[in-house]
């Protein structure tokens, strides 16, 4: 596994997407242990993605139109319901201090919003192959992948802690909780239209 990969993997990982958005605003409202389940789940739909392109599934998303509108209209419904549910301050999906949602239940809203985006295995379909040594087998595909992986969740964490950092600091000011409420729905809701926009 060269340093060509694991920087160019860092600098995916490290652009803000769904999972980033939904690790932040998770982490504000539970706090660092509710932010880690977050990004378990989150790094838990990484994998399920990378074995559907390494297993040549993201071929037939590719080529089925109607599955990949499913999937991604799928998506972008969920992504919408997030961003209203934080805007109204529901549940587990509020930025103020209250009881933290079950573990099972943050990792679940990670993988749902994850998987949900038929984008991520085309991708990984195209960007994998271009770091895989000629004559490189399954083997080296697991390694980067792993590789992958690790770094999905480091930067995950890093997220987080960044996040849990500053939380008592937000939480205290009501102005900064509405304006981060605002934006973490604006976010959402940018995110699902991004991925309305999107084509196989």
């Amino acid at each position: 596994m060269s340093w060509d990969y694991l920087l160019t993997a860092f600098i995916v990982c490290l652009a803000p997407g769904i999972g980033v958005v939904y690790t932040l605003s998770t982490t504000l409202g539970g706090g660092f242990r509710a932010g880690l389940w977050a990004s378990v789940g989150c790094t838990i739909a990484t994998v399920i993605h990378m074995v559907v392109a390494m297993a040549g599934l993201a071929a037939v998303l590719h080529t089925s139109a109607v599955l990949f509108q499913f999937i991604k209209f799928a998506g972008v419904a969920y992504l919408l319901w997030m961003a209203w549910a934080v805007l109204k301050d529901h549940g587990g999906l509020s930025i103020r201090p209250a009881e933290p949602a079950a573990p099972a239940q943050l990792v679940r809203r990670g993988i749902l919003l994850n998987i949900l985006n038929p984008k991520l295995p085309l991708f990984f379909m195209a960007f994998i192959p271009q770091f895989m040594p000629a004559g490189a087998g399954t083997p080296m595909l697991i390694q980067l992948g792993a590789g992958f992986t690790a770094m999905t969740f480091a930067v995950f964490m890093g997220y987080v802690a960044l996040a849990a950092t500053g939380r008592q600091r937000i939480l205290s000011s009501e102005t900064a909780m509405n304006w981060m409420r605002r934006a973490f729905a604006a976010s959402f809701a940018l995110l699902g239209l991004k991925l309305a926009t999107e084509r196989a």
